[in-house]
């Protein structure tokens, strides 16, 4: 159990934490092809919607030291399947703006926003994420003290930097901030190894894999906060 009193600080991850995101990565993914396919039809004609997965992943493994920054890596698809359909002259941020747009139009769960005005009013909030969520485009920048991605900390979860940029955001020590998200080892294994609290959301009754020692705390969603910490 999270000594409740020793707790300043909660770190909250983003996707498949606050909102499901497979799904939105998905619309956007269509969202952005249509686009492609109306302004860039060669780039729709060569490559299918699989085929722009295929080549992202290309790219993925292409640059190793820029799998934190979601958004180089979106960049460089776009540039590279525009060049390779002959184009010379891209619009690249208006192709990834149009992702952006959907990727951030997401249905938050429910419980969601009601227990980040909750927390918000007694912790410092801190979103961490992998991903390139935006949260003024999301509408709740205003709950959280500071935002720290992976881009901006240059390492993403479960690397200690990310971790300890929240907790330096935060203000309070490592024992005195609680992370709290999906995954085991992206976010508790690594926020337990940066010296952080951990809360595990476990939303589809999953067993906690053996290989790893288990977290403070684990919930169903993140409602389930209120009953311990306030």
């Amino acid at each position: 159990m999270v000594p409740v009193n020793d707790i300043r600080t909660i770190t909250l991850d983003l996707d498949d934490t606050l909102w499901d995101i497979h799904p939105v990565i998905v619309r956007a993914e269509h969202s952005l092809y249509s686009w492609l396919g109306e302004h860039y039809p060669r780039i729709t004609e060569m490559f299918s919607i699989e085929e722009m997965r295929i080549l992202r992943n290309e790219v993925f493994e292409r640059h190793p030291d820029k799998l934190h920054d979601l958004t180089f890596l979106r960049y460089t698809v776009l540039t590279e399947a525009a060049t390779s359909a002959g184009y010379t002259e891209f619009r690249v941020d208006e192709a990834f703006a149009v992702f952006d747009q959907a990727r951030n139009d997401i249905e938050m769960y429910p419980e969601s926003r009601p227990t980040l005005v909750a927390l918000a009013e007694r912790f410092t909030l801190i979103a961490v994420t992998n991903g390139n969520a935006n949260l003024e485009m999301i509408g709740i920048d205003h709950l959280f003290d500071h935002h720290i991605s992976a881009a901006m900390a240059g390492a993403a979860t479960p690397a200690r930097p990310i971790f300890d940029a929240a907790v330096k955001a935060g203000g309070a020590g490592a024992d005195e901030t609680l992370h709290v998200g999906d995954h085991p080892v992206y976010d508790v294994q690594g926020a337990r190894e940066a010296g952080l609290r951990t809360v595990w959301v476990n939303r589809t009754d999953a067993a906690w894999p053996d290989e790893h020692e288990e977290p403070d705390l684990t919930v169903r969603h993140i409602g389930e906060l209120l009953d311990v910490l306030l």
